[in-house]
């Protein structure tokens, strides 16, 4: 399906939505979701921990935020949050639906499904998917984790993975959406223009969060390796605690590696227009469908679901995951071949302005409020 950049559905009842936190690349979506509600949205969501430098919203314009008490307790894999004023904030709003984070990390989402269900109103969960659980205990935690999921009236994800992930736990393949992750509207500009051939040093483009998770330094590493011909001029707009690591490991490793800073929204425009290959060498991958709605071919070295949706053999290339050498390789084939990278790019771009962008985004999720509606 084409989307021309508007969503042709609507809920007209009140839509709430619960989030642990509300980033600021989330804030488009909750806007244009809140213009096809006009019985109203309010999103509950409260604050992160310091340590995970997440950059918040500054607010909403077509939808009222409401600020969650968030108590974070432990860390790593035993985090747990509970979210205060939860109960207050359905009470205050009333919702006829509700779309809350299916992660039973989130003590206080029981309770919001049992109100919900009390009132016989449809509770939608929202979530990455639901990977194999190994350890300790393992068949039990599957189970705990397929009765959490069972409460929900349909099940919305990210990826096909993720689809296939809920499938598995027995969730009813009919109650489940694939959303894909969309940060970007449907392109209302053209494909960019490009020459066939590399007018001098080919681009290459890196956009994220500066920190250890993104593994830029694989990228560093990956553009030192490649043959002297093909060494591109190398961008890595961003901020976050890795970037002074980053910055002095490229002095040695790859000097002319250039680090301008963290830019957001239609700043980045022209960072996207003189690219020619954008790469992520570590985990996210939001930025991702934002290069690929300027015409960009993409690299991705740690595919979860997200990412594999967005990245196929048309418009980009698969690394392995924490391999210089596999992303040296892929970055090889990429630039060697400059006529196939701007075929590349123009599959990037209709994959954007066809399937997955914020418009498509809304519009799956208006059809699950939708239907659960009608099987609650």
């Amino acid at each position: 399906m084409l989307y021309s950049g508007k969503v042709h559905m609507a809920f007209s009842g009140r839509l709430g939505i619960q989030q642990r936190v509300l980033p600021v690349y989330r804030a488009a979506f909750f806007d244009l979701l809140g213009e096809a509600c006009p019985g109203g949205l309010s999103v509950f969501a409260g604050q992160p921990r310091r340590q995970e430098a997440i950059e918040i919203a500054r607010g909403l314009r077509a939808a009222q935020w409401v600020l969650a008490d968030n108590r974070h307790l432990f860390g790593g894999s035993l985090y747990l949050c509970w979210q205060c004023g939860l109960s207050k904030w359905l009470e205050d709003w009333d919702p006829q639906a509700l779309v809350v984070e299916a992660n039973p990390r989130y003590l206080s989402t029981p309770q919001a499904l049992r109100w919900m269900k009390t009132r016989r109103r449809p509770v939608i969960g929202w979530g990455l998917g639901s990977p194999a659980i190994q350890g300790s205990f393992a068949a039990a935690r599957q189970q705990s984790r397929r009765n959490f999921i069972r409460q929900f009236n349909g099940l919305i994800t990210y990826s096909q993975r993720g689809a296939e992930e809920y499938r598995e736990l027995g969730f009813p393949p009919a109650r489940i959406w694939v959303a894909p992750n969309a940060v970007t509207h449907c392109p209302s500009w053209s494909l960019p223009f490009r020459p066939s051939n590399f007018t001098g040093a080919p681009v290459v483009l890196f956009v994220g969060r500066l920190q250890a998770r993104k593994r830029v330094e694989n990228l560093l590493g990956a553009c030192a390796a490649l043959p002297e011909a093909l060494k591109p001029r190398l961008v890595i707009v961003g901020d976050g605690p890795e970037r002074a690591n980053l910055e002095e490991l490229a002095k040695t490793l790859y000097p002319s590696a250039e680090f301008p800073g963290a830019y957001h929204g239609s700043d980045l425009e022209p960072f996207f227009t003189i690219a020619d290959l954008f790469v992520l060498p570590g985990t996210g991958g939001l930025a991702i469908q934002e290069a690929m709605a300027y015409g960009l071919p993409v690299i991705a070295a740690e595919a979860d679901g997200t990412q594999a949706d967005l990245v196929r053999p048309e418009n980009g290339w698969q690394a392995q995951p924490g391999s210089v050498g596999s992303l040296a390789a892929a970055m090889k084939t990429a630039l060697a071949d400059p006529s196939r990278l701007r075929q590349m790019g123009a599959a990037s771009y209709q994959i954007v302005a066809k399937e997955i962008n914020l418009e498509a985004m809304v519009s799956v999720f208006l059809d699950a409020i939708s239907t659960c509606q009608d099987l609650k």
